[in-house]
């Protein structure tokens, strides 16, 4: 008993002399003073292509007007929001159709065996190139071909069923309960399969008896609607293309030893209705006013006038993503348009319980699940909506599997940004 005091005794002395001859310097040049770890490097906020901030705030959500369907689905209620960056426009055919092209391409890679062996990982050589005219190239991918069944005029195009993106995210909302305290990581990582091509024939299923098919052939591909909101996409593929967005910019950044930044996802119902408000307290529509026409009798969105006449607005169909005039934040088409996803579920009286800061009522719910458990909510209103839903505290909602000609989504990201003091 008394060696072991003795043992014991020996090694707290050794630990004090190793301290006192410098065995914890620490930082260099501390001086024995707290002073963070040092040297830092210098940071700057960068700015994502195409999207603007909108200033941390308080507004008052909810309808700005007499609530005319006595729903009562978007009581008044005060809420703060966090700074974040919007997408000034929704997501364009041409933007989606990055998604697209890039998926196809790592598919392709992959069967060609354009793989390299990187710290225990394969990952595919993009310096790589696919030559989609040579038939050689074309045989060794015929995995991703349409059968021969299935081809016009015998074409080899690729099946875009066969497009599936394959997603990882975390799930925040599991990891925060009490109970799962102390789990492994991969009790929270989320792995699925996702296919991310737009459903083109929701322009002719959408409405019954209407000769849409030009839209369905041409609207996603052709070169005329680069610039037009992408439609057909349910909320599983908007968030997937936010995940893939994420990831895209965060590999550029960790290539170039940059700071990695957070996430693009979908806003929140509070920071959709924030954003569309343009810092314009109590009005019903985001340029303010209580009209959808100015002065001059000219209509300021892209919706459904009086009772139909589709072209009065300048569209019969959508529009170009940036149309119109923005609001005050620099948001294209924050009414009318296409109505736009939002991250959170659809439920009638979630003002009653969610926070006042940053409110937030996300969930993730198997499509097999009863329909009310699967709407997520949508704002905005669309070019085939009346002018009520394009006010800025209408909620209505779509179910997430579901994709529609007259629904699209921009994304939000929130970054490092340094706060203004007075």
């Amino acid at each position: 008993m008394k060696l072991n005091y003795l043992r014991g005794l020996l090694a707290v002395l050794l630990v004090s002399l190793l301290a006192s001859c410098g065995g914890s310097k620490g930082p260099k040049n501390a001086q024995g003073q707290l002073i963070g770890v040092s040297p830092r490097p210098k940071y700057t906020p960068p700015v994502p292509y195409g999207m603007v901030y909108v200033p941390a705030g308080t507004f008052h959500m909810g309808p700005s007007d007499e609530d005319v369907n006595y729903a009562y689905t978007a009581r008044n209620k005060s809420i703060s929001i966090s700074g974040f960056y919007m997408d000034a426009t929704e997501i364009t055919n041409n933007e989606y159709r990055q998604f697209v092209q890039w998926v196809q391409d790592s598919i392709a890679h992959i069967l060609l065996g354009h793989v390299k062996h990187d710290d225990g990982q394969d990952i595919i050589d993009w310096k790589q190139k696919i030559n989609w005219r040579d038939k050689a190239t074309v045989e060794k991918l015929d995995a991703m071909i349409y059968s021969e069944a299935d081809r016009l005029y015998g074409r080899k195009d690729v099946d875009v069923g066969k497009l599936i993106y394959h997603q990882e995210t975390f799930n925040w909302d599991k990891a925060k309960l009490r109970e799962n305290f102390g789990k492994p990581r991969s009790t929270f990582i989320v792995k699925k399969d996702v296919p991310i091509y737009p459903d083109t024939l929701c322009w002719i299923r959408d409405f019954s008896y209407a000769y849409n098919e030009p839209m369905t052939r041409m609207y996603f591909w052709h070169p005329a609607f680069d610039n037009y909101p992408v439609v057909g996409v349910n909320w599983h593929q908007a968030t997937a293309f936010c995940e893939w967005r994420s990831k895209f910019w965060e590999d550029y950044r960790n290539s170039k030893k940059l700071f990695t930044e957070d996430k693009f996802q979908l806003p929140s119902e509070a920071q959709w209705e924030y954003a569309a408000r343009g810092g314009r307290e109590q009005t019903p529509y985001p340029w303010g006013g209580y009209y959808i026409r100015n002065k001059k009798g000219c209509l300021l969105a892209n919706f459904k006038p009086g009772r139909g006449n589709y072209p009065e607005d300048g569209g019969f169909y959508t529009v170009r993503a940036d149309a119109y005039w923005p609001n005050d934040y620099g948001l294209y088409c924050m009414a009318g348009n296409v109505a736009e996803w939002t991250a959170d579920i659809f439920y009638e009286n979630a003002y009653s319980f969610t926070s006042d800061m940053n409110p937030y009522l996300r969930m993730d719910v198997p499509d097999d699940a009863p329909l009310k458990m699967k709407r997520k909510a949508i704002r905005g209103g669309s070019w085939k909506d009346v002018g009520y839903f394009l006010q800025t505290g209408t909620r209505t909602y779509e179910y997430q599997d579901s994709a529609k000609s007259y629904v699209g989504f921009r994304c939000t990201i929130a970054l490092s940004r340094r706060n203004k003091h007075k």
